[in-house]
């Protein structure tokens, strides 16, 4: 097996981001690898017709910025992390994790899975998008319901 130089973390802002994170963190260290922590914001779109919505503030963006960016914060003290990035960024999760493989040279991503079945499965999820299309290796961590 190769050896993992940069693996990359891409997590959510949920409880269930914990354990992607430690079995991240075991593999860097286990491998003397680099690790890198990211959150992507998938922005809010308003389609014509959704006028009786409220509409969202302006700052709501910069307030989501700034929750993802404490959670990996907190996250990167309470398991003592050694990162080499931790990065919140804001667009489509695989377009972020894609550019991002080649920015920091990449070569594992880590994110978590629910493991979704039948029409679940078939709609989609970031775990699959991101295995069907991205230039490294990916890690799928099963996350327990």
């Amino acid at each position: 097996m190769d050896t993992y130089k940069h693996i990359l973390v891409a997590i959510d802002l949920s409880d269930s981001s914990k354990a992607v994170v430690l079995r991240a963190k075991q593999l860097a260290e286990g491998q003397q690898s680099k690790l890198s922590l990211i959150h992507v914001i998938e922005p809010v779109v308003s389609l014509p017709g959704q006028e009786m919505f409220p509409s969202i503030p302006i700052e709501f963006e910069q307030i989501m910025q700034e929750r993802a960016e404490n959670f990996l914060i907190r996250l990167e003290k309470t398991y003592n992390l050694n990162l080499t990035h931790r990065l919140v960024r804001m667009g489509s999760i695989k377009g972020e994790l894609f550019k991002l493989v080649d920015e920091i040279e990449t070569d594992l991503i880590v994110l978590g899975t629910h493991g979704r079945h039948g029409i679940g499965l078939l709609l989609g999820s970031t775990s699959t998008t991101v295995l069907h299309g991205t230039p490294c290796d990916v890690l799928s961590v099963r996350i327990q319901v």
